[in-house]
């Protein structure tokens, strides 16, 4: 069964990597577009970005949850890092097939996003190739393994040149806040952090999450956070 308000279209089939995703259509679009991905455990149809990609939608974002690469080859089991080029080469892809799918003027801009490690992939993406997002949504970064924060995830921040808001739960192992407040100067661009108290690595959207509360509140918090931190490039003299 779908999740409300939204289809699943395989896209640009002959592309490689191939694409494939659910398509949230909003009724009253903005021009604005996003594409989410998955973290290493999970696919497209994980709570957090049905959650979030709903209230994009709302918002006036075209947005599309993909199955990245690695969850395409497999159904279940994290990405082999050797293959993380394919994972970036299949969001490109994404971008790619997303511009061609929707009508035209409906995708004005498109940003980046994702959990966990399709965050850091899509980040990865916008430092190598900085036209291919006007921005960046990164929830639960993952910073460094837990318990190894001398292995940090920061080598590419200083390529990044999109705005990027970044999602942290104020216990998440992969990151604590004051690290993740250091790794954001290492960014050349607009940066905005969004904590959420209390919140492990899933944001409160895992199987024990517990409260009903949060699939609400939280991804309503995370659009008006993205806004905010457009609208400050436009105060600033930008052009996002």
């Amino acid at each position: 069964m779908l999740d409300p308000d939204s289809t699943l279209v395989p896209l640009a089939e002959d592309s490689t990597p191939p694409v494939q995703g659910l398509l949230h259509r909003p009724s009253e679009p903005s021009g604005d577009a996003l594409v989410l991905a998955h973290g290493a455990g999970s696919n497209s149809r994980a709570p957090l970005l049905v959650a979030v990609a709903a209230a994009f939608a709302a918002a006036g974002f075209t947005v599309l949850r993909c199955d990245l690469p690695y969850r395409q080859k497999r159904p279940h089991g994290p990405p082999f890092p050797g293959e993380a080029s394919q994972d970036r080469a299949g969001l490109r892809n994404v971008v790619n097939a997303l511009r061609r799918l929707e009508p035209a003027g409906s995708c004005q801009r498109i940003f980046l996003g994702g959990h966990s490690y399709g965050g850091r992939q899509a980040s990865m993406l916008a430092a190598e190739d900085p036209a291919i997002a006007s921005g960046l949504i990164l929830l639960s970064y993952p910073l460094h393994p837990p318990r190894r924060p001398e292995q940090l995830r920061t080598a590419h921040l200083p390529s990044l040149h999109a705005p990027s808001l970044f999602v942290l739960g104020t216990r998440d192992p992969f990151g604590s806040p004051e690290e993740m407040t250091a790794a954001l100067k290492l960014i050349p661009a607009r940066t905005s952090l969004l904590l959420v108290e209390s919140a492990a690595h899933d944001l409160r959207f895992g199987r024990k999450a517990g409260r009903r509360d949060v699939g609400n509140e939280l991804p309503c918090r995370i659009v008006d956070a993205f806004r905010l931190l457009l609208e400050e490039g436009k105060s600033a003299g930008g052009s996002t």
